[in-house]
């Protein structure tokens, strides 16, 4: 038995375009209904939905046995969340607010073992298949994805510094934040902010990093594609729920 070959970061590595799906209802059977939609990953939120490992871990069980790769954002860039994560078979992890170099190296150091990083070692969980992988200590840092969401003035501007961090292997664009971060909370249409995210792939092709980002609005998706942008989240399972149940409750009033 071998380390799962993480399909998401050989696509991204390789600039294959990913469609994606963000999953914020934090409920296996909603993993279950998304999982066989078609969408290339799902990026299973624990930062700003309800979230936490015990929860989590079955909508993994369900997605993994899928074509669909899962990305799992921690609440927070920690070392106890990341390993915690890791150990329940998470292979992609994007990591919130990360604003300068020495924090995208903490990162790095999270997600791999002794003497590259400091991710603690346990000999039997679910990445490992109960102890049934024998050489993961070994092959599971080459399987592990680490994508550093970018979400914030300060950070944009260390953009292409924070992407060469070594074990860096993406960056994520906020834009809610982003527009926050400068000035225009709520509109992440803006036009300064637009022409900040859109400025971005060419910035990354320097580095030689791919960026991805989220957009609902299937135009404005279309544009960071056109861009350069290589994965793309086009929505969200609860604001599909919520449209959706809006939509059909309207037509009888």
């Amino acid at each position: 038995m071998h380390v799962p070959a993480n399909r998401f970061k050989r696509a991204i590595t390789n600039g294959e375009l990913q469609i994606g799906l963000w999953s914020q209802l934090a409920n296996p059977v909603s993993a279950e209904v998304i999982a066989d939609a078609g969408f290339d990953y799902v990026v299973i939120d624990a930062e700003h939905a309800p979230n936490d490992v015990l929860s989590v871990m079955p909508q993994l069980q369900i997605i993994d046995r899928t074509t669909t790769s899962t990305t799992v954002r921690l609440p927070w860039n920690d070392m106890v969340l990341a390993k915690r994560y890791l150990d329940i078979g998470t292979q992609t992890l994007l990591i919130p607010f990360v604003e300068s170099v020495e924090e995208a190296k903490r990162a790095a150091s999270y997600v791999r073992y002794p003497p590259t990083g400091v991710r603690g070692v346990a000999s039997m969980h679910r990445a490992n298949r109960y102890g049934r992988i024998a050489d993961y200590l070994y092959a599971a840092d080459a399987e592990i994805c680490l994508l550093v969401q970018v979400e914030t003035k300060r950070a944009l501007d260390q953009l292409e510094e924070i992407a060469a961090v070594d074990g860096i292997d993406g960056v994520f664009i906020g834009p809610s934040d982003l527009a926050a971060s400068m000035g225009h909370l709520g509109n992440p249409a803006h036009p300064e902010v637009q022409e900040a995210i859109l400025g971005v792939p060419e910035r990354m092709r320097q580095v030689g990093k791919p960026v991805g980002t989220l957009s609902p609005a299937e135009e404005q998706a279309r544009r960071y594609i056109d861009a350069g942008f290589i994965f793309v989240s086009v929505g969200s399972d609860l604001a599909l729920l919520a449209s959706g149940t809006s939509a059909l409750s309207a037509k009888y009033r």
